[in-house]
């Protein structure tokens, strides 16, 4: 009852700052090195690969993050031939000190194998939590954005979940820039 009423006061003191500004803004550049959830190191020279990468932040506590795997896995697989990549950031992976907690990595496993999110999962490190990093002032989850080939966001940056025929409308969207 007790990591329930923490994970709620979480949610709800992230949903009270949920409206101010974040961090990040269209045309800022994103840079990180961390691992992927099987270990795999993996840095921003990823963005160099795609045209776009849709970074979805999300957490093993959040129904709506978990709802919306599905269609993002769907969308990932539509949008290859295309140069668009979908990869996920787990929030609530790590402790204060940035080691794995056991029972969220089980955890996201599991919600991965369930949900078929079978794309890339980041394990946040540290320094992503720098002013102008990866997660910078991400004041809920799921929140995502788009970062192009050079590592700049573009775009806005979205909080909440959506279906895969939204998220498709934003990603043409963005393709046709």
């Amino acid at each position: 009852m007790e990591a329930t009423m923490k994970k709620l006061f979480v949610i709800f003191a992230l949903m009270t700052v949920a409206a101010l500004t974040f961090a990040q803004k269209a045309g800022e550049k994103i840079s990180f090195k961390s691992v992927t959830l099987e270990g795999k190191a993996i840095s921003d020279s990823m963005f160099a690969k795609n045209k776009i990468t849709m970074i979805n932040i999300w957490g093993t506590f959040c129904p709506p993050c978990i709802g919306e795997m599905p269609d993002l896995a769907k969308l990932n697989e539509a949008n290859k031939d295309k140069g668009v990549e979908v990869v996920g950031v787990i929030i609530d992976l790590v402790d204060d000190d940035g080691k794995i907690l056991p029972q969220a990595k089980a955890d996201a496993d599991d919600i991965i194998s369930q949900t078929g999110a079978y794309y890339t999962h980041i394990v946040p490190t540290e320094d992503m939590y720098d002013d102008g990093a990866l997660l910078s002032n991400i004041q809920a989850v799921p929140t995502t954005f788009f970062i192009n080939s050079e590592g700049k966001i573009v775009g806005k940056i979205y909080m909440g979940a959506k279906s895969q025929k939204d998220w498709q409308k934003i990603i043409d969207n963005l393709l046709k820039k």
